[in-house]
């Protein structure tokens, strides 16, 4: 694996720290910028926006430079927008900071995954894309406990300047890589030619899957720490429970990096239906403690290994958008990620805790059936 994947990792990595980083500050930016901890949450869903408008247009935005210069800039966007949130007085100015973050969040990963076609062989794309995608699911391990504890010693304002230092050796990274330059230019781009790829159902149909796939998987990930307490977990337990959701999650996309490509439609269908029980299972046992962590873990698990193996599919797949194929992808994932948790909360109010899991369940159901006809078989 060429050790820019690793870089385009660590860069994730950082970038995924700072998307997830704000569930444990709401309560000190809401006291801190005067404002109710529910206008403090908007915080998060404009960064989920950004994501998903940003993914296509600065994936065009960088189909006019070089690759390497286009993940450089971004990254140094984003490490300045983090420098002015660090120092924001106003409410107004730190949203704005998350809206350009995600803008350039979405962008990087868009382009990155893009690039990982013309630096691995084909049928090396799927565990190139899990290894990339590790960076984001160690950062729910890792970078936000580190986050939540700096906030602790030094305040909210800490955890964006530690943000913007994780992504310095990113970007010194980049620039003494050689693996874009020796890869030839980059690809021509024709919007026309790319937007018409979505339209392929082989294209279409595993972003339609990813995004039932993560939709269930972020829903329940929203509210699980409230399930936690449901249950009767309290104080250090709930950030104990979200943990081993992250470890799952881990452990999902290195299984998908080691055996995912060799079986990939199996991987999908029965995994989608794995995951099914697995919400259901969870559902069965949430008023036990012990219960929801294993579950917890075990959702981790198959839902990212499902997850992955759908994104890699799509950068795969979306042969004639060199550009966009990345942006296909990060749009899938986030459309996900913005849709699972209002879908979850409505569930919530309606039937409680379970329903959050109900939903789950019934995504991956959904995923599960139409995984039979998106993805074909090997002739």
């Amino acid at each position: 694996m060429p050790i820019l994947i690793y870089v385009l990792a660590l860069a994730a990595f950082a970038q995924g720290t700072s998307e997830f980083m704000l569930a444990g500050l709401l309560t000190d930016i809401s006291t801190d910028l005067d404002v109710s901890p529910a206008v403090a949450g908007t915080l998060t869903s404009a960064f989920a926006a950004g994501m998903v408008v940003g993914a296509p247009l600065m994936a065009a935005f960088g189909a006019r430079l070089p690759a390497r210069r286009s993940l450089v800039i971004l990254l140094l966007v984003f490490v300045s927008v983090h420098a002015v949130g660090a120092f924001a007085e106003s409410f107004e100015l730190l949203l704005a900071t998350r809206v350009v973050a995600a803008l350039a969040n979405a962008g990087f990963l868009a382009i990155a995954l893009g690039t990982v076609r013309r630096v691995v062989p084909i049928a090396a794309v799927t565990r190139a894309v899990s290894v990339l995608l590790a960076g984001t699911t160690l950062a729910a391990i890792a970078g936000v406990p580190a986050g939540a504890a700096l906030a602790e010693a030094s305040g909210w304002r800490s955890t964006f300047w530690g943000v913007a230092v994780l992504c310095v050796p990113a970007i010194v990274g980049l620039l003494l890589d050689r693996s874009l330059r020796l890869s030839g230019v980059g690809p021509r781009f024709d919007v026309r030619v790319e937007l018409a790829e979505l339209r392929r159902w082989p294209v279409l149909g595993v972003v339609v899957l990813a995004m039932l796939v993560n939709a269930g998987t972020f829903g329940v990930f929203t509210y699980l720490g409230l399930i936690g307490e449901e249950s009767g977990l309290e104080g250090a337990a709930i950030p104990l429970l979200l943990a081993a959701f992250g470890v799952g999650s881990f452990l999902g996309v290195s299984a998908t990096a080691r055996w995912a490509g060799v079986r990939e439609r199996l991987w999908v269908v029965a995994g989608s239906v794995l995951l099914a029980m697995v919400w259901a299972v969870f559902a069965a046992v949430s008023s036990v403690s012990w219960g929801i962590v294993v579950m917890a873990a075990v959702g981790g698990i198959v839902s990212f290994a499902v997850g992955a193996t759908l994104i890699g599919r799509i950068v795969r797949e979306a042969t004639n958008a060199p550009v966009m194929g990345g942006a296909y992808a990060t749009a899938a994932l986030n459309m996900g990620a913005l849709a699972g948790p209002l879908a979850a909360g409505a569930a919530l109010v309606a039937f409680g805790p379970a329903g959050v899991l109900g939903v789950g369940a019934v995504l991956a159901l959904c995923a599960a059936v139409l995984s039979t006809f998106a993805i074909a078989r090997r002739p």
